[in-house]
């Protein structure tokens, strides 16, 4: 049985995405990783990641001088598919109006689709 993820604000997301692309990283380093102008003050991002060490999406991996370095503890691809399910959960768990909208605004391509499509038939070929 999987284990729910928690729920991820954007600006989690955000902190998230640092620590996958960076690895490990200061609070110092994670707000300059944010665009200059979009930039959210260091008191922000230090009481996002202290609520995001609380619902154990990071943790405390050292303490360097008077600062710490934090870590994730869930993968990109499990918060991706958290947030895929929350997304379908609007939908009554249908996924036909989500890929209609993926076609129309052009965002779904025919790569995406044959890549599907091959996962769709290692999927029957694992339950037969």
């Amino acid at each position: 049985m999987r284990v729910a993820e928690p729920k991820l604000s954007k600006l989690e997301y955000q902190i998230m995405d640092t620590l996958w692309t960076k690895g490990e990283c200061s609070i110092r380093e994670i707000q300059d990783a944010f665009p200059v102008k979009r930039r959210p003050a260091y008191t922000t991002i230090q009481t996002t990641i202290y609520r995001m060490e609380t619902k154990q999406v990071i943790r405390r991996v050292k303490k360097v001088g008077n600062f710490h370095i934090f870590a994730a503890t869930v993968s990109r691809g499990a918060a991706q598919r958290r947030l895929v399910d929350d997304l379908l959960a609007m939908f009554g768990g249908r996924s036909q109006p989500v890929m209609a909208h993926l076609i129309e605004s052009g965002k779904l391509t025919l790569d995406d689709v044959k890549e599907a499509e091959k996962v769709l038939r290692k999927l029957q070929k694992e339950k037969a």
